[in-house]
C-alpha cells in the first residue's frame, strides 16, 4: 500500500490500543483503527484468557472486558489469530458472539479454534478463513501478510500490518530457535525484506526483556532430557504445557532413546496430539498409550507426559501428587520433571504440588536442575537481532508487566529506534500521522468465568465473595407482625465461629438483632426494607465491634 495517495489518508489516523496483555501477561487483545477519528475501521488480533491462581475464589478464568470494541463491532471487520495459546485465543468460545466478527488463522489454530466453537455451538455460526502459512489477506482497510516465526506452539506467526500510513509488524509471541523441532525456524529473510521495505512500528513481546543472550534451543533439550529419564529407576512422569508440540516430540523421542513407552495423562494432551497429527506435526513419533496402560507396564518402561506444570489443582499432576487420580500413581524410585517455566504468580500452586510428590517419595527435576526447559520467549539478544532485522521507526512494547514494557521500551532506544511508546491496557497510541502520541484512553477492566457467567472483576459478586473469604457470611431470618418481633431472631454464620450455638458473639449478635426490631417506631416497622436495614446494621456492627470483621450480612424478613 506504499503507493497509496496521500489524498487518500488525509484525515484519517492510525491507531493502536491494547485492551489486554499490556501491563500483564496472558489475556491478550490487541486493536488497530484507520480512519477519522471516532469513525476507525477495526482489526482485533488475539482474544486470549489467563488463568486464576486461586483468587478470587471460585474464578478459574480471567479476560479482557472487550467493552470498547464491543461497543464498535459494527466497525470491526476481523479478528486474526496469532496463534493457538489460550492467552491469545481461549476467550473466543465466550466473547465472540459479543461481535460476531470473521475470524483468520493458519491450519493448526482453526483447528483448535474449531474444538473451541463447539462448546457454546458457534461452529456453524462463525466465519473462520484458514490462511496458509506466509499467507497474504485484506481485512477492512487493512492488507495482512504472516511470517513464520518459532514459539513454543506449531504456527506462531508475526502479522505484517500494511495501511495507507504505514506499515506496522505485531510480533506475537515469538522467538528465534534454529532448531525448532516442530515448523519451520523464523523467517530472517521475510523480515529483513520488510525492514528494507519500511516499518513504522513494531509490537513487540516484552516477557523476557530482563534475560541475557538467547532463550536456547528447543532442539537442545533431547540429550539432557534423556540423560535425566535413563538415570530413573522407576516411573517418569514429564509436566510440561499441553500445547508444546515441539516438547512432546522431544519427549517422546527421549522416550524411544531410554525403552519407555508413553502414557498421556490430561484431557488437554489428547485433543493438542489428535490436531497436531491431523495437521502433519508428529508423524515420526509412535502412538500414545492411554492411562489404563500404565499399569500394564513395568515401572521402569514407562513415561508419563502430564498437564500441571503451572500447579492447576484439578489438572492430572495435582491429582497424582494428591493420590485421587483413577488411573496413575507414583511413589518412592519414580521422578517428575518440570518442563516448563514458572509463570509468575503460580509459584505457591506449583511448590504445594511438588511437596505433595516429595511426600510421597518422589524425586523432583526442574529446569534449575537439569537443562529440560527453554523459553518460548526472546531473550535480549534475539530482541536486538529483531530490532536490525526489522528497523522500525516506532516501537510499542506490549506482552509483559509494566517493568518489562518500561526495559523494552529502553532497549529499544539503545538500538536506534527514534521512538518508543508504552502504552498500557487502554492508552490508545496514535501510530501516524506524526509524532507516536498517547491520544486517549479508553474503558477497560476484566471479566471472570464464574459458574458459567461472565461478571466484571470489580463488580458486586466478586466483591461480595471477596468480603465473605475474609471476613466471613451472617444471615438473620426475623419474622415480625404490626406489633414487632413475632418470633425469636434466628442467626446462621459461615466461616465466623467454631461452634455458633455456644459463641459469646453470635449470642451478642442475636441481642443487637432482638433490640434493632424493639427500637423501631411503628411508621418504620410497618416497612420491610426499615427493619431489614436496622437489623442488618446492628448484626454487623456486633462482629465488627467484637472481631474486627465486617461479614457479609443478609436479613430474611418474614412478615405475618
Amino acid at each position: 500500500m506504499s503507493g497509496t495517495s496521500s489524498t487518500k489518508s488525509e484525515g484519517n489516523e492510525l491507531v493502536f490500543v491494547a485492551l489486554g496483555g499490556a501491563g500483564e501477561i496472558g489475556m491478550n487483545l490487541n486493536l488497530y483503527g484507520y480512519g477519522p477519528p471516532g469513525e476507525e475501521r477495526w482489526i482485533m488480533l488475539d482474544l486470549g484468557v489467563t488463568f486464576s491462581d486461586g483468587w478470587p475464589p471460585g474464578v478459574d478464568v480471567i479476560m479482557a472486558d472487550p467493552a470498547f470494541i464491543a461497543e464498535r463491532a459494527d466497525q470491526l471487520d476481523g479478528l486474526i489469530l496469532t496463534h493457538a495459546h489460550e492467552d491469545h485465543l481461549g476467550a473466543v468460545p465466550y466473547l465472540w458472539d459479543r461481535f460476531r466478527c470473521p475470524i483468520f488463522a493458519t491450519p493448526f489454530t482453526a483447528h483448535i479454534l474449531d474444538r473451541k466453537l463447539a462448546e457454546p455451538g458457534w461452529e456453524d455460526q462463525a466465519d473462520v478463513t484458514v490462511v496458509p502459512l506466509q499467507g497474504k489477506f485484506t481485512v477492512g482497510p487493512f492488507e495482512l501478510e504472516l511470517i513464520t516465526l518459532t514459539h513454543s506452539i506449531p504456527e506462531p506467526n508475526a502479522v505484517v500490518i500494511r495501511s495507507p500510513l504505514g506499515t506496522v509488524l505485531h510480533t506475537g509471541d515469538w522467538k528465534f530457535d534454529p532448531d525448532p523441532v516442530v515448523g519451520d525456524v523464523s523467517d530472517q529473510a521475510a523480515l529483513r525484506a520488510l525492514g528494507d521495505e519500511g516499518v513504522l512500528a513494531m509490537v513487540c513481546d516484552s516477557t523476557n526483556v530482563f534475560a541475557p543472550g538467547q532463550s536456547g534451543s528447543e532442539g537442545g533439550i533431547l540429550d539432557s532430557m534423556t540423560e535425566v529419564i535413563a538415570e530413573c529407576p522407576g516411573r517418569v512422569a514429564v509436566a510440561c504445557f499441553a500445547t508444546n508440540v515441539a516438547r512432546l516430540e522431544t519427549i517422546a523421542r527421549a522416550a524411544l532413546e531410554t525403552g519407555r513407552q508413553v502414557v498421556l495423562a490430561g484431557r488437554s494432551l489428547w485433543r493438542i496430539q489428535a490436531a497436531a497429527r491431523e495437521n502433519g506435526y508428529l508423524a515420526d513419533v509412535p502412538p500414545f498409550l492411554a492411562e489404563e496402560d500404565v499399569d500394564s507396564l513395568p515401572d521402569d518402561k514407562v513415561l508419563i507426559v502430564c498437564t500441571g506444570s503451572q500447579g492447576e489443582p484439578r489438572a492430572a499432576l495435582a491429582r497424582i501428587a494428591a493420590g485421587d487420580h483413577p488411573r496413575v500413581s507414583l511413589g518412592h524410585g519414580d521422578w517428575v520433571i518440570f518442563s516448563s517455566r514458572e509463570i509468575p504468580g503460580n509459584e505457591t500452586a506449583i511448590a504445594r504440588v511438588q511437596n505433595d510428590l516429595v511426600a510421597r517419595g518422589v524425586r523432583i527435576v526442574t529446569s534449575r536442575d537439569a537443562f529440560v526447559h527453554v523459553s518460548g520467549h526472546p531473550n535480549r539478544d534475539e530482541l536486538t537481532h529483531m530490532y536490525q532485522l526489522v528497523r522500525p521507526r516506532i516501537a510499542v512494547p506490549v506482552h509483559g508487566e509494566l517493568r518489562h514494557l518500561h526495559e523494552h521500551a529502553r532497549l529499544a532506544r539503545e538500538c536506534q529506534v527514534e521512538q518508543a511508546v508504552v502504552a498500557p491496557n487502554g492508552a490508545m497510541a496514535r501510530l501516524a500521522p506524526g509524532p507516536v502520541k498517547v491520544v486517549d484512553h479508553v474503558p477497560t477492566g476484566r471479566l471472570a468465568l464464574v459458574g458459567g457467567r461472565l461478571v466484571p472483576m470489580d463488580g458486586n459478586l466478586i466483591k461480595e465473595r471477596i468480603r465473605g473469604v475474609w471476613h466471613g457470611v451472617v444471615t438473620v431470618t426475623v419474622v415480625v407482625d404490626d406489633g414487632g418481633l413475632a418470633e425469636e431472631p434466628q442467626i446462621t454464620t459461615l466461616g465466623i465461629s467454631e461452634d455458633p450455638e455456644d459463641d459469646p458473639v453470635v449470642a451478642a449478635a442475636y441481642e443487637a438483632a432482638v433490640n434493632a426490631v424493639r427500637a423501631l417506631p411503628p411508621r418504620k416497622l410497618a416497612v420491610d426494607d426499615e427493619v431489614r436495614e436496622a437489623v442488618r446494621l446492628a448484626v454487623r456492627r456486633t462482629f465488627r465491634g467484637h472481631l474486627d470483621m465486617k461479614p457479609v450480612t443478609t436479613v430474611h424478613l418474614v412478615r405475618i
